[in-house]
């Protein structure tokens, strides 16, 4: 679907699918059917449902999973916010095109499809403590790359990023969206002259554009990145094609936000699939209501959380749409 403007995102914000009732009453009357005892595997059976309800079946799949990531470039790091310099996203997705990195090693090994975008990162976004990131032709773009990168067919999703300096555009994001302080973190590991750095640069931006910023959209292209619009577009897309997805750390679920703000109930076909290191990742999830799947110490980015998290969905809807029945089994049920 082409974006023209950012006024189509908007009218896209009303139109959204919402799960299949049938198919709901018909996963949990099944859930109620299966050899086990009533709640005996826990959050797997409100995971095989909520799934069931968005894939219009009492029998989910997670046979086709879809892992995109999203690279960009940041004008704020030449405010000293990173540990890495710029280049290292250049490096990093040669490295993703090679097999080498983390995210490779995970989509393999849950037989998800892994696609990498890389957007103008030979152009970064401007310096958003000195005028807008994006121009409104650039955010859509970028929201336009990350629509079309759904696989419609996918039957879970997953957007990851790769940005240095992407974790200040998130905590701008987060600041503009809830307000308060404290949304910075030391992403890639900066030192405390460098948190600093990156408090300073998120004060500054959010003071800057502060007139724009009861409008969530306006949020992500004054303050955001290519990558983070992207992850947003993925994330819209895969509502619109009734496609689950499994949102990763800090910056993916900052580009999620914004679609939530902008639309309470834009993110219910999305789980939170990890809690991450960064420190505002557990606040942002509260924000959004959403529980993490697992919570292991990761701040890699990359959809690593989240692709790690494509497991536990696999479990959860392979044991609801493969266990017998007490009937099919002959089992006398309680």
């Amino acid at each position: 679907m082409p974006l023209q403007s950012l006024a189509d995102v908007r009218a896209l914000l009303t139109q959204l699918p919402v799960p299949d009732q049938a198919a709901l009453a018909g996963a949990e009357a099944r859930n109620g059917q299966l050899t086990k005892p009533p709640g005996a595997l826990g959050r797997l059976e409100k995971l095989a449902i909520w799934m069931a309800g968005w894939q219009g079946t009492d029998r989910p799949r997670a046979a086709k999973p879809q892992i995109v990531i999203f690279a960009g470039n940041h004008g704020v790091t030449a405010k000293g916010v990173s540990a890495f310099p710029a280049e290292v996203t250049v490096q990093m997705v040669a490295n993703f095109a090679h097999g080498g990195a983390a995210i490779n090693q995970l989509a393999k090994a849950f037989g998800a499809k892994l696609d990498v975008h890389a957007l103008d990162l030979d152009r970064p976004t401007a310096d958003f403590t000195e005028g807008p990131a994006m121009s409104e032709a650039e955010v859509v773009a970028a929201l336009q790359k990350g629509f079309d990168a759904v696989d419609p067919a996918a039957d879970v999703f997953v957007a990851g990023e790769m940005g240095i300096g992407n974790t200040t555009a998130a905590a701008a994001i987060a600041t503009a969206l809830y307000g308060g302080v404290g949304w910075a973190g030391r992403g890639t590991g900066v030192d405390d002259a460098g948190l600093q750095r990156k408090e300073s640069a998120v004060a500054a931006g959010v003071e800057l554009h502060k007139a724009q910023l009861s409008d969530p959209l306006q949020v992500l292209r004054c303050l955001g990145g290519r990558e983070i619009a992207a992850m947003t577009g993925a994330i819209l897309a895969a509502r619109m094609a009734r496609v689950p997805v499994i949102l990763d750390g800090f910056i993916a679920t900052a580009a999620a936000a914004v679609l939530e703000k902008a639309a309470p109930g834009a993110l219910d076909h999305c789980v939170a699939g990890h809690q991450s290191a960064e420190g505002a990742h557990a606040r942002l999830l509260e924000k959004l209501g959403k529980e993490p799947l697992l919570s292991l110490g990761l701040r890699l980015g990359e959809g690593s959380g989240a692709a790690l998290a494509i497991g536990v969905v696999q479990g959860a809807v392979a044991c609801h749409s493969g266990m017998a029945t007490f009937a099919e089994a002959g089992v006398a049920a309680g």
